[in-house]
């Protein structure tokens, strides 16, 4: 379900890198790493998930929002819960997902000047912290 969801998104993503896995590569992954590793907050319509966020600390790991359920305020409310229970909170997104840094620059984040393209996709990412 949360993989389905992150797959459909990540695929949908306009400006994001293919990822460097395969999608049951991806499965597996967010099955028996990202979820027993991070606190994970899903949101849903109609019991089907929408929307997840996973957090590790302060660190939003992943932040994803099915395409058909985008600008709903799904993301704007996972984000929401988790900058109620951190007093700061930092992200690593693509510097050509466009679409996200301005999502998060909307919400109070601000890139940091840093960025790296030490990620698994060898592309560069930009630092962001509220």
């Amino acid at each position: 379900m949360i993989a389905d969801l992150w797959l459909a998104s990540r695929h949908a993503a306009p400006g994001m890198p293919p990822s460097a896995h395969s999608d049951d590569d991806v499965r597996v992954w967010i099955r028996e790493l990202l979820m027993p590793s991070c606190e994970v907050w899903v949101a849903t319509e109609c019991d089907v998930a929408v929307g997840m966020l996973a957090l590790k600390a302060h660190r939003i790991e992943q932040l994803y929002v099915a395409p058909a359920s985008q600008r709903r305020g799904h993301g704007s409310r996972l984000l929401a819960v988790v900058q109620g229970s951190r007093a700061s909170l930092e992200l690593w997104t693509f510097e050509s997902n466009l679409g996200a840094r301005r999502f998060y620059e909307a919400h109070g984040f601000r890139w940091e000047g840093t960025s790296s393209s030490d990620n698994e996709e060898r592309v560069p990412a930009l630092l962001y912290r509220w």
